[in-house]
């Protein structure tokens, strides 16, 4: 009987206890508003901050929603080190992943802007065990530039109707200065000629005097 009985302790496998590694917040980071016009290309960023070291299994998420819908869509998502794009949707070949995940930067590329993708792109990032952050959104606002054809006669009939009115200009300014220049020359002129009047009455007065002081002497002593 003592040869059958058998030690549990050699069979059962010993249970370890796995816990699972502390998460801490994640920060994500884009605009907040973008412009760019009609039929250009433009970069929509996303970055993280995270206090731990990039994780190869970081991932990076984008939706959109258009302005007016309720819904969001995914349109992109990077995972295990390859770019998934969405080439079903509104953005079908015009979606490229431009970013560098080892730098923590999950940018993608919107080319041939039309004017129906305005509206609102939230990028969500995860590096593992850091997954508990909110995302970030930023809103997407495309611009028409109005361009109206011109006849070479418009352009021509504007570069001389500009030098016209140089030349206007020019011969406006050399005759306002003609003017001052012989206005200052009359009021010198006319105050030398006053000061000059005044210095001869000065001295006819001073001339007949004696004259005057003369005769009434004589005619005192007659």
């Amino acid at each position: 009987m003592n040869h059958k009985c058998v030690h549990r302790s050699h069979l059962t496998p010993s249970l370890t206890p796995i816990v699972p590694q502390q998460s801490e917040a994640i920060v994500i980071y884009t605009g907040w508003e973008r412009h760019a016009l009609v039929g250009s290309d433009i970069r929509l960023s996303c970055s993280f901050f995270s206090w731990r070291w990039t994780s190869d299994d970081v991932t990076f998420s984008w939706s959109y929603r258009a302005d007016g819908a309720r819904d969001s869509i995914f349109v992109f998502h990077y995972t295990g080190g390859s770019p998934y794009v969405d080439n079903k949707g509104p953005f079908r070949d015009r979606l490229e992943f431009v970013g560098n995940p080892g730098r923590r930067d999950g940018s993608i590329l919107l080319k041939n802007l039309d004017y129906g993708d305005n509206g609102t792109f939230t990028c969500d990032a995860k590096n593992p065990p850091d997954i508990v952050g909110r995302a970030s959104s930023v809103r997407l606002l495309p611009l028409f530039v109005l361009i109206f054809p011109i006849q070479a006669g418009v352009i021509t009939g504007a570069i001389i109707g500009a030098v016209l009115g140089l030349l206007v200009l020019v011969v406006v300014i050399y005759y306002l200065m003609r003017f001052l220049v012989a206005r200052r020359v009359f009021n010198l002129s006319v105050s030398k000629h006053g000061k000059k009047g005044k210095g001869k009455e000065g001295s006819q007065q001073r001339q007949a005097s004696p004259l005057s002081v003369g005769s009434l002497t004589v005619t005192t002593q007659r």
